[in-house]
């Protein structure tokens, strides 16, 4: 029997968005069979920092933890896209000190997590649907936030949920940035794919290293 707890932002905690749909947590359970639980403690519009709030009510019994949050935190800096520069390098460097903050704060939060001595994955921060106006700057300007997880996660052996691929259709999403109910369904996919691992040659959908 497995427990997995999902902890961090709207991507997990996405029941108001779905127009009574099935939320992520219900639908990780319907990919899961019967002897595995699972827990949503993530809350809808969480950044970094709320993480170490909700590991405080992770149950005793949980087996496994998975994080997506870092989405809140980017949408906190989106006033650097309409500041002025006079060249290229200006604009990186204004991203860069972001990327040293975020990077610091994420890889705190995931020492927390970790302590917890559990299997865990963290989900990259996913794409706007590709029909929304600015798509190309969003994914340009999310890779630095990107390459803050995937440092952090591969820096602690940390499983990749990578949700860039996982939700790559516009039906993947309710708003530019909540899942749907069929993006939640990949995402439960996904989770499922890192809880209960397919036999090999099976198509990737966790990258790990």
């Amino acid at each position: 029997m497995g427990h997995v707890v999902l902890l961090g932002d709207s991507i997990f905690d996405n029941g108001r968005y779905v127009d009574g749909g099935p939320d992520v947590v219900a639908q990780v359970r319907d990919a899961l069979s019967e002897d595995w639980r699972a827990t949503l403690l993530a809350v809808d519009g969480d950044v970094i920092g709320g993480v170490a709030r909700q590991l405080r009510s992770v149950p005793p019994d949980a087996t496994h933890l998975v994080v997506s949050v870092g989405g809140n935190d980017a949408l906190g800096y989106r006033h650097l896209l309409q500041r002025p520069v006079d060249s290229v390098p200006e604009a990186l460097l204004a991203f860069h000190d972001v990327q040293r903050d975020v990077g610091r704060a994420y890889g705190s939060m995931l020492d927390g997590v970790t302590a917890r001595g559990l299997p865990v994955a963290v989900c990259t921060i996913y794409d706007t649907p590709a029909s929304e106006p600015g798509y190309a700057v969003v994914r340009t300007a999310l890779a630095f936030f990107n390459d803050c997880i995937t440092r952090a996660a591969f820096a602690r052996d940390v499983s990749v949920v990578d949700l860039r691929l996982v939700c790559d259709d516009d039906g993947d999403y309710a708003n530019p940035i909540e899942p749907s109910v069929q993006g939640g369904r990949k995402i439960a996919a996904a989770i499922s794919a890192f809880l209960l691992p397919g036999p090999p040659g099976s198509r990737p959908v966790v990258l790990a290293r």
